[in-house]
């Protein structure tokens, strides 16, 4: 098994200083070239922490708390994918929750009380359920994934508005002149962002904004059949719609198919966020693909950063852009 001092010799610099680089000392002066030949080093030679002496000089567990609303989206596994990985570079264990299951005060409180873990990773079904477990978590320190908190705990965001716009530009590069957006939840700062991107994409092109052309019904296979009904009964229906998730996308395609409609022959279908679902819908859907994975990842950089002590502050997931999916659920208006 490899040894600090092995790491030290490979990458050519001192004991102390690859142990103050791979535990991520906020002193540590080291170039971004340094830390890189020594992580490199590090992963070559297969070097591994031995966190429970870690622990113990730091009377921290180095085990974080990953609550999502529903461990069955498909849309998790990429974000667990990115947390799972930075955390293993960074020397945690991530134990997973399903935030409706922890509002109850009782659970977060034993686990930090217990000692189990450092600090949580938070996203709620809704704004409000995120803020009911960032009060339950206490001074704990919090990082919201994709939210933001009317009390400052640090929140890591993907870039919604860019994908709302850039998802309605490609519908009006196909020639699409009436265009609906099937969004979340108002009280959601990702739809209000995703419908603003939508909205400067419409103005910048020239397009009027029609009356009732965005829903909010909410971001479920459900909620899309209602929304979908409301946009199509307009006087002028539109020829193409964006959905502001990938799952409320399936529901579109199956309602489109109820009203007796072909897509994307009469109606052109993209989808915000990019899943292996979208593979096996039919047609196979089109899609704006944020980076998930790198939220995942920003957001344990963050909770590491609390946990040294450092403020939290909001951050944009903007290093990686959103980028278009082409399937087969879009083409030119009919």
């Amino acid at each position: 098994m490899a040894r600090l001092v092995d790491v030290a010799a490979a990458a050519g610099v001192s004991v102390g200083l690859v142990s103050r680089v791979l535990n991520d000392d906020p002193a540590t002066r080291a170039t971004e070239e340094t830390r890189q030949r020594i992580q490199r080093a590090a992963d070559r030679l297969g070097y591994r922490p031995n966190h429970a002496a870690r622990a113990l000089r730091s009377a921290r567990t180095y085990t974080i708390g990953l609550v999502v609303p529903d461990l069955t989206n498909a849309l998790f596994a990429e974000l667990m994918r990115g947390v799972e990985e930075a955390s293993a570079r960074l020397g945690y264990t991530v134990l997973l929750g399903r935030s409706e299951a922890l509002t109850d005060e009782s659970r977060i409180s034993r686990l930090l009380d217990d000692g189990r873990v450092d600090g949580f990773l938070l996203q709620g079904r809704d704004a409000d359920t995120t803020e009911s477990l960032a009060a339950i978590a206490g001074t704990a320190p919090v990082v919201v994934i994709n939210s933001r908190m009317r009390r400052r705990q640090g929140s890591v965001m993907l870039d919604d508005q860019a994908a709302g716009r850039i998802a309605a530009e490609y519908l009006i590069r196909h020639g699409h002149r009436r265009i609906g957006l099937v969004n979340g939840l108002r009280s959601l700062p990702t739809a209000r962002l995703r419908a603003a991107g939508f909205r400067a994409a419409l103005r910048d092109a020239g397009l009027p904004l029609r009356a009732k052309s965005i829903t909010w019904f909410g971001y479920t296979v459900p909620d899309a059949a209602p929304a979908l009904e409301s946009i199509m009964a307009a006087a002028q229906p539109p020829s193409a719609v964006v959905v502001g998730n990938v799952n409320a996308a399936m529901g579109v395609l199956t309602e489109a198919r109820r009203l007796g409609l072909s897509v994307p022959g009469d109606l052109s279908v993209i989808a915000i966020h990019d899943a292996w679902t979208a593979d096996h819908t039919w047609p196979p859907l089109t899609t704006v693909k944020l980076p998930l994975g790198r939220l995942g990842e920003r957001a344990v950089e963050a909770l590491h950063r609390r946990l040294d002590g450092r403020p939290g502050e909001d951050q944009l997931v903007d290093d990686v852009a959103p980028e278009v999916i082409e399937r087969e659920s879009v083409a030119g208006p009919a």
